[in-house]
């Protein structure tokens, strides 16, 4: 597993041992770094949100193409050290990728994660993770002002189970479907916040 493209190309990425992650190939984050870069215009220069690091090469990937930061959540101990190493391994700052070892779904219930709104959010999650539960979390960090203007979602899945119908909830929030791609066995969903995210 290696850096696609940026500042990192070709930097080997450690993978967590175990069945508990799903490190995403690397013609696959190309895939999504492009459909990304469609959706928002241009690279992605702000701060991301990995809400599922595992490994990281998500985020890092970002990290690697001109984003300024990067906030990883990750909750299993395993992962999370092959996530420091990794980030280690590249010379990040504390300031350019932080990983914070707790469970991002009840963090984003309870509050606000970050006083600077994310960019771009990267949703990774274990195939388990229902999809009404991924889009609740997408609905909490809008309803407490982590999504900057025009942020991109991005929402890996299972390709055959799919994530289901955007709840009509999100659209309170102005977040609209973008697109959906398949790559094998592996979906992606884009979801766009269309305008500010205050209410009216």
């Amino acid at each position: 597993m290696r850096i696609v493209s940026g500042r990192f190309k070709g930097r080997v990425l450690k993978a967590p041992k175990g069945q508990g992650t799903r490190p995403t190939v690397d013609r696959v984050r190309e895939a999504m770094a492009s459909s990304i870069m469609s959706a928002w215009g241009g690279p992605v220069g702000g701060a991301v949100l990995d809400a599922f690091g595992g490994s990281g090469a998500l985020g890092l990937e970002m990290l690697s193409r001109g984003a300024s930061s990067c906030l990883f959540f990750e909750r299993d101990r395993r992962a999370r050290q092959t996530l420091q190493a990794n980030i280690e391994a590249l010379g990040l700052t504390r300031g350019e990728a932080r990983v914070v070892p707790k469970d991002v779904q009840v963090a984003a219930a309870a509050g606000p994660l970050t006083r600077v709104p994310f960019e771009l959010v990267l949703l990774d999650p274990p195939y388990k993770v229902p999809a009404d539960e991924v889009w609740k979390l997408v609905g909490d960090l809008a309803a407490h002002g982590d999504l900057a203007p025009f942020c991109v979602v991005v929402y890996e899945h299972s390709a055959e189970t799919g994530p289901g119908e955007v709840p009509p909830s999100l659209a309170a929030h102005r977040l609209a479907l973008h697109g959906s791609k398949r790559y094998g066995i592996v979906g992606v969903t884009i979801v766009t916040l269309t305008a500010g995210n205050e209410e009216d």
